[in-house]
């Protein structure tokens, strides 16, 4: 029997889908939050995390987007990037990227046939085996550490912070985007427990960027800061923003900081992605100020300006006019809301959606609901989903308090018959939404826009 880097030749992933299947294999393992695991791994690797620089990235909406203004300001810098995010819109290597690109499968296949030998002696141990996110994050670290090489990290959170398994960094600049009722199942059910689960990634002596608004969230991240001695730079605090205009080509906003004002423009919709991009601006200011980076004011207006997030109130159709939105808790629902509102006048609003179970339905609806003339219930394709059926109970439950009078309202379990629906329902001047879980997004978004390799998942 020959082997091959340690591994048993016969054990061998031989493919870019077998490597794929074998770490969506460990889904079953479900979320278990904490380090150890993840410690273990990177001890038999020889710590390749230690040798990298990250920008932290946690909150429980617009991590995603700060993720994206973040890397394409480095980028447009003329820096290497890597950029590590979850869930994927389209391909599993999406969620591995450097300067941009997803991470070749051949490199994934290889990253893969060396860890699945440790996966596995793992799991005859006490800590039994490694997750499927796990998994990925370690495959992350090694392509980043290993195979690319990049100046900084832009690295995103799975799950919470404290426990999250991207935590075994130490990153340059922590980032809390917000704080809002989700995953309570695993964070908890008031604020100030997810905001005590997100303040875990606070490392002493490094800087933190939030843009939380609650009163007891903000206390929460800043007495973590204050155990650490870490600095917090506070929305509305020590920097601030307004907008200055918004229309269906973007939005420009004024920014104050500590250092120096800035006026930038993004083409990003939504007065929301206008407190991701502030953010991502802070953090870009004290890489400037106080680490070093070569960051001109140039730069940063491009990077910004030019930044893109799928899925993330995205028009994808002209005629009709359909937009895709990744908002699938209360605060995301607010958020969409006012873009609508915001952005793109109509007539009729034409909402499709589909949700996971054990979400904010009830809290979710009150914002979004009272906007539909026309709603469309469906299921995504996803092990998790919550039955067309049972969300169709919800709505009926706040319907008479919240919703217009002659709303209508369609149930189509099959999502691909639902967004026929949609399409055929949503006239000139009309505005289409397909909104909930990404999983749904991610579907909608391959077939709006005939991607024939769309693989989508968490």
């Amino acid at each position: 029997m020959t082997e091959l880097d340690g591994t048993d030749a016969a054990a061998l992933l031989l493919t870019y889908n077998e490597a794929v299947d074998w770490i969506n294999g460990l889904i079953p393992f479900g979320i278990r939050p904490g380090l150890e695991r993840i410690e273990s791994l990177m001890s038999m690797l020889g710590n390749p995390h230690q040798r990298l620089k990250f920008i932290h990235v946690a909150g429980t909406n617009g991590k995603g987007s700060t993720c994206a203004f973040l890397t394409s300001v480095l980028l447009q810098a003329g820096y290497d990037v890597g950029t590590f995010t979850s869930p994927y819109i389209t391909k599993f290597t999406n969620r591995f990227q450097y300067n941009g690109e997803d991470i070749p499968e051949g490199i994934l296949l290889k990253l893969s046939n060396r860890l699945r030998p440790l996966v596995r002696e793992m799991a005859s141990t006490p800590l039994g085996s490694p997750t499927m996110f796990e998994v990925s994050t370690a495959l992350a670290l090694l392509y980043y550490a290993e195979e690319c090489y990049p100046d900084v990290v832009v690295w995103e959170t799975g799950l919470g912070g404290r426990m999250d398994v991207t935590n075994i960094v130490a990153p340059v600049v922590s980032v809390i985007t917000n704080i809002g009722m989700d995953h309570t199942d695993v964070l908890g059910d008031t604020i100030e427990q997810i905001a005590g689960e997100k303040a875990g990634i606070i490392k002493p002596g490094v800087p933190v960027v939030t843009c939380a608004t609650q009163p007891e969230a903000v206390k929460v991240i800043q007495e973590k800061a204050q155990q650490l001695q870490s600095s917090v730079y506070l929305a509305g605090d020590q920097f601030s923003y307004h907008r200055l205009d918004s229309n269906e080509n973007g939005q420009s906003f004024h920014f104050t900081g500590p250092f120096r004002d800035l006026d930038v423009r993004i083409r990003m919709q939504g007065s929301h992605q206008c407190d991701n991009a502030a953010a991502a601006l802070m953090v870009l200011e004290l890489l400037r100020q106080y680490m070093a980076f070569m960051l001109d004011d140039n730069d940063i207006a491009l990077g910004l300006e030019n930044a893109f997030w799928a899925g993330r109130f995205e028009k994808v159709v002209d005629e009709p006019r359909i937009v895709l939105d990744g908002a699938h808790n209360p605060e995301g629902a607010e958020s969409l809301a006012k873009s609508i509102i915001d952005v793109y006048p109509h007539n009729k609003l034409i909402l499709m959606m589909g949700m996971l179970a054990n979400k904010h339905h009830e809290a979710y609806l009150q914002h979004i609901l009272p906007l539909v003339d026309t709603l469309i219930l469906t299921e995504p394709d996803f092990r998790r989903k919550m039955d067309a059926a049972e969300l169709l109970q919800i709505v009926e439950r706040v319907r008479p308090a919240i919703a217009k009078q002659e709303l209508e309202i369609i149930v189509e379990p099959e999502w691909a018959k639902a967004l026929d629906l949609l399409k055929s329902r949503t006239e000139a001047e009309d505005l289409g939404v397909v909104s909930g879980t990404l999983y749904l997004i991610a579907d909608v978004r391959a077939a709006l826009l005939h991607q024939t390799d769309s693989e989508k998942g968490w």
